[in-house]
């Protein structure tokens, strides 16, 4: 029975897809499940599995293809085998040559090896070789009659490499490569361009005082982490605190739709996180119903897929408001850009100890710099100061979060 491979669907914010590298080639045997070829959207990469076994019998669609939901990639022959080939020669027979070598061998009693015949392979020193990208007959080889162990394949891989014969190269040469974006690069690009030229962006700064939480989360991250099966992190008081603040300010978690604003009821709350191919942003759906240890489980589980390019699609899409954490790269301040068709975000940066004045008098205390970057044409600048001040309250003193005042 041939079945077909079709491109999933793909949400209405997801028009179109392009296909990367197929695992398979015509012919080769596919078991249930197994990786076909990845799908890169704008928003995550998909894999393609096989929904039976069989023999992969067509690719409808190459690599590099740009594909529709639903559409038709490849089909799969779920009755059919792959049949040995006929005459098959043995690995180290090479030529006609060889196989006569390798009688004349056999009759003399002595290895072929040792009279010029073709080096032989062990399964496992192969299959090394193969994903190292060199030729295994090149290894020397310790086994019985010169065979090629995968001891041989490792020792030979962990010779420091000869330096490549080739010509002198002019001074001054500056060498460029050209690649084309992925189309989450793609995809990035032109909604930040797209965000610079629809949105009247401004940015406004403030400072918090960071002591307060450090000293809560000192105190209790040991017993929180045996209790939650979670580190306490810094996000999770950041997403507690933004949600206050645009209770407070509810023009912030709104969006433009033409002539109308558009005000939420609910609280989705995307946390930029980095990943392998690029800044995502997942979204932490109904943050306000989250108690902490919520937040940081959900935070946690998003860095450790976005690592290994499993988040879904519906978990990158929508979204109210932004948070972005630059300070865990070293950022001392920047103006982060709204996300569309969100209306503000929030830059977080990193944290260092400065020289204060408390009471009037000089201190050292752990100082961060936040930026929020909001559009002006439906928020104030009033609103946009005065939900940072909020931010900054309940982190410089975290029992409001408790008491929500």
């Amino acid at each position: 029975m041939i079945i077909e491979i079709l491109v999933p669907q793909l949400p209405e914010s997801v028009s179109e897809a392009s296909l990367l590298q197929w695992k398979k080639k015509v012919g080769e045997a596919v078991a249930r499940d197994e990786q076909l070829i990845d799908i890169e959207t704008d928003k995550v990469v998909l894999e393609i599995t096989a929904p039976q076994a069989g023999v992969l019998a067509s690719v409808v669609q190459q690599e590099g293809a740009t594909v529709g939901s639903l559409q038709l990639i490849a089909t799969i022959d779920t009755e059919a085998t792959v049949a040995a080939p006929a005459n098959v020669v043995p690995e180290t027979v090479k030529t006609e040559q060889d196989v006569r070598v390798a009688a004349a061998a056999k009759e003399a009693g002595v290895s072929a090896g040792a009279i010029g015949f073709g080096t032989a392979v062990m399964p496992a020193a192969k299959k090394l070789a193969a994903d190292a990208g060199i030729n295994a007959a090149d290894v020397g080889g310790t086994g019985r009659g010169g065979r090629v162990l995968k001891e041989d394949v490792q020792n030979h891989l962990a010779k420091p490499a000869a330096a490549p014969v080739s010509a002198p190269v002019p001074q001054g040469d500056r060498a460029e490569q050209r690649v084309p974006m992925s189309r989450l690069r793609a995809r990035v690009a032109e909604r930040l361009l797209e965000s610079q030229q629809t949105n009247a962006i401004l940015t406004t700064f403030n400072e918090i005082n960071m002591k307060p939480v450090m000293d809560l989360r000192n105190k209790y991250k040991d017993k929180f982490e045996k209790d939650h099966g979670v580190k306490l992190g810094f996000m999770g008081f950041f997403v507690k605190a933004a949600v206050h603040a645009l209770k407070k300010y509810p023009i912030l978690n709104a969006s433009v739709d033409g002539n109308d604003i558009v005000y939420h009821g609910y609280f989705d709350i995307g946390v930029a996180v980095g990943s392998p191919r690029g800044l995502v942003v997942p979204v932490i759906r109904n943050a306000d119903q989250l108690s902490l240890a919520e937040i940081e489980k959900t935070i946690a589980d998003f860095g450790k897929r976005a690592q290994a390019g499993k988040l879904g699609i519906e978990e990158l899409t929508g979204g109210t408001y932004t948070i972005s954490n630059g300070g865990t790269f070293g950022s001392m301040m920047s103006t982060p850009i709204i996300n569309p068709p969100q209306s503000a975000i929030l830059g977080m940066h990193a944290t260092k100890e400065r020289v204060v004045v408390e009471n009037g008098e000089m201190v050292i205390r752990p100082m961060m710099y936040l930026a929020q970057s909001y559009d002006h044409r439906i928020i104030d600048g009033r609103e946009a100061v005065l939900s940072l001040v909020a931010i900054k309250e309940v982190i410089e003193d975290p029992a409001r979060l408790l008491l929500d005042i």
